[in-house]
């Protein structure tokens, strides 16, 4: 079966219901249609990325906001000066998220120890240069798959229940998984994602976490395997049903591959020269308006 082909038939299922349910209210006031528990697979993508082709994904966005996440910011200036606005409706007027991924990934539990008026005129920067040291969760599973691969517990989790309300946004994707087999040299990626916009942010998801995927088995020795998504609440907003429509009535094409430049080993050296997206051809991108 087509990588493509789990994620149109979660979208139909959702824009099916928009023919049958009522919409369900929800926090941005456009309503949505949801379901509850559903997973998709997307197998071997170090042979065949899943960027999705019945639409065009910005794929420039995806490659810039990991490096950003991986990067531990969570100011908008570095996504700003490489052209990347997906985030800049929750940034405040300095580009400040608050504790958001890059921070909890990164410093998990630092604590403030500057004062704003510290601070660069960007604002407040959560960062470890003001923080006292944190759980590095990426560094910390890095070191664990290469010293215990057959461990349950490779695990990075974004949702930091005392700094929920401290972040401009509260993370949607928020717990996720490595599993290894040694024997095949494989390494696979499990996302629990709470929040799931099924039509513009989802794509976005899939893409991002693949590619995470092969970053960390490159350094660690192994070859990127399969992306599994578990979603709790995926919905499909009630002003995308055309556009779900649209995407729809397209026929997947052949999936892109994704290289990354050969000799880097640490997960921190990576930057966006460093991938490279083969032969991608998909459909024309179709526009949506993101609920904020």
């Amino acid at each position: 079966m087509h990588s493509e082909q789990s994620y149109l038939e979660l979208l139909d299922t959702l824009a099916s219901k928009a023919q049958l349910d009522p919409i369900r209210k929800d926090r941005t006031g456009t309503g949505t249609y949801s379901i509850f528990g559903a997973q998709s697979r997307h197998r071997d993508v170090h042979e065949s990325f899943p960027l999705l082709t019945t639409k065009k994904v910005h794929w420039k966005s995806v490659v810039h906001e990991l490096i950003w996440f991986l990067s531990g910011s969570t100011n908008t200036k570095y996504l700003r000066d490489n052209g990347v606005k997906i985030w800049n409706e929750w940034a405040n007027e300095y580009g400040e998220l608050g504790p958001v991924y890059g921070h909890q990934w990164r410093a998990f539990g630092a604590r403030k120890i500057r004062s704003i008026a510290e601070m660069t005129p960007y604002g407040e920067m959560y960062s470890k240069r003001e923080y006292t040291p944190g759980v590095d969760q990426i560094a910390q599973v890095i070191q664990q798959i290469k010293d215990n691969p057959l461990s349950r517990r490779h695990i990075v989790s974004a949702w930091n229940p005392g700094e929920v309300d401290q972040m401009a946004l509260p993370p949607c994707h928020t717990l996720f998984q490595f599993y290894v087999r040694p024997e095949e040299g494989k390494i696979d990626l499990q996302l629990y994602q709470r929040s799931a916009d099924i039509f513009l942010g989802v794509p976005f998801n899939i893409a991002s976490y693949s590619l995470l995927l092969m970053m960390v088995a490159q350094v660690t020795g192994y070859e990127a395997g399969d992306f599994v998504h578990t979603f709790g609440d995926v919905h499909l907003y009630s002003n995308h049903t055309e556009q779900a429509k649209l995407q729809l009535s397209r026929e997947p094409r052949k999936l892109p591959t994704v290289r990354l430049s050969p000799g880097i080993d640490n997960i921190n050296d990576f930057t966006a020269g460093d991938v490279i997206l083969l032969d991608y051809d998909p459909h024309p991108r179709i526009k949506a308006k993101v609920a904020v």
